[in-house]
């Protein structure tokens, strides 16, 4: 009938986590599974990279509280599992937009895009947690 979105073979060996974080590809991506995966690898490593960030100055804060000192653990935790389910479903999307409309994806979009998840998570949550006090 249509044309398959995804093939097993889509990702080649030389897609890496480091070369996507490197936009080493200078050509356009045009698979699904090339697209999903550079925006997933960003918004992931930049998600992870800012909740790292939070845990470290938790940490340091909390250090010396008898309970409290393992809260950077419970923030690095969410730090992983939320782009585990949340950036999954985004970059699906995202790449599965781009697929339908035949429309090839540079490596510095999957960056903005990528990215653009974490700033726009980090958005909602600051202005989120100022209407619950």
């Amino acid at each position: 009938m249509g044309q398959k979105i995804f093939e097993p073979g889509d990702l080649q060996s030389s897609e890496t986590f480091w070369n996507v974080l490197k936009l080493s590809p200078r050509d356009k991506l045009d698979k699904f599974a090339e697209m999903w995966f550079h925006v997933f690898l960003w918004a992931f490593s930049s998600y992870l990279f800012v909740h790292l960030v939070a845990s470290l100055v938790a940490f340091i804060s909390l250090r010396k509280h008898k309970i409290a000192r393992f809260a950077p653990i419970l923030l690095v935790i969410s730090g992983v599992v939320t782009p585990l389910t949340m950036s999954l479903i985004t970059s699906s999307a995202i790449a599965g937009v781009f697929r339908a409309a035949s429309i090839g994806m540079s490596p510095l979009n999957a960056f903005l895009f990528g990215t653009g998840q974490t700033l726009v998570n980090l958005i909602f949550s600051y202005t989120r947690i100022l209407a619950t006090l």
